[in-house]
């Protein structure tokens, strides 16, 4: 087996976004990774939160770490996304949405978006909810646990449908442990360190808290150890799906005249957008109740 290599890191700063939330970035705008969009590592607390915005051409992975997070849309989806829970949203042709804290106490979470094949950007949105116990979990040995939100390690798998073919998994070594993760030939990769210091890939790199790593093209595992003292990461891997990708804030599709479209749609409550006219979520005015 070849190891990959972290090609790349940096320190993810922390910036603004939404209606007051912060957030730290590691991918997003003219910085994506086939077939990532962006990652954001968030936190929110009331009254800011992510009010009513649409999306269209891509998936949303939601996942809370702490806190409470109240989700709604157009279409009368309503729900609220606990410690530990996951929430993935495919925008498909088009959703219209707020997402809000529903906690006094500050909600710390990771927003990824997966881009969709251009035979999959218009379908109808859909949901897939996980509650943090129903989420499968790999403990190869005392002192290591695996999350596995999409994809497999050591033999155990998640029931989430990857449109786009995607892993994501929660990691926590303690002190002294080390693990070796699968990862397909095909896939593209990067982690977040959320806490602690460990060394990662064949080359050792050195990766701290708050950190993004970039892992290189070739090998067929990660390899991940805690020298310091306990660790805690995320791994996320794609295949990329080699197609344009032309983004235009919330609507992501392949080529300009899609995005003037997709524009044109919004604004007109047309195409994937009529439950849009005359909408306004109760939990961006006030109305959600707070844990």
């Amino acid at each position: 087996m070849a190891a990959r290599n972290i090609t790349r890191s940096f320190f993810a700063k922390t910036r603004s976004e939404g209606a007051g939330a912060t957030v730290r970035r590691c991918l997003g705008g003219s910085s994506t990774l086939d077939p990532f969009l962006l990652c954001d590592i968030f936190e929110v607390t009331p009254p800011a939160g992510f009010p009513d915005h649409p999306h269209r051409g891509f998936e949303t992975v939601t996942y809370l770490l702490e806190g409470a997070i109240a989700h709604e849309d157009f279409g009368g989806n309503k729900g609220l996304i606990g410690p530990g829970d996951v929430q993935w949203m495919t925008a498909g042709r088009g959703i219209v949405h707020a997402e809000m804290p529903a906690s006094n106490m500050p909600s710390r979470g990771i927003q990824l978006w997966i881009n969709l094949s251009r035979e999959h950007k218009m379908i109808e949105p859909a949901y897939q909810d996980l509650k943090d116990y129903d989420i499968p979990r790999a403990k190869p040995e005392p002192g290591i646990e695996v999350k596995i939100i999409a994809g497999e390690s050591f033999g155990v798998k998640s029931s989430v449908f990857t449109r786009t073919p995607t892993m994501i998994m929660d990691f926590k070594l303690e002190k002294g442990k080390k693990i070796i993760q699968k990862i397909p030939k095909d896939h593209q990769g990067f982690i977040y360190v959320l806490n602690g210091i460990g060394y990662f890939g064949g080359n050792q790199f050195k990766g701290e808290e708050h950190s993004a790593l970039f892992l290189d093209d070739n090998g067929d595992h990660i390899s991940v150890e805690a020298k310091d003292g306990d660790l805690r990461f995320v791994l996320f891997t794609g295949k990329p799906l080699k197609e344009p990708i032309v983004n235009y804030g919330p609507f992501v599709m392949n080529s300009e005249e899609e995005i003037f479209q997709t524009m044109f749609d919004y604004d007109k409550n047309t195409n994937g957008f009529e439950r849009a006219k005359n909408w306004r979520s109760s939990i961006a005015n006030g109305v959600t109740e707070l844990l």
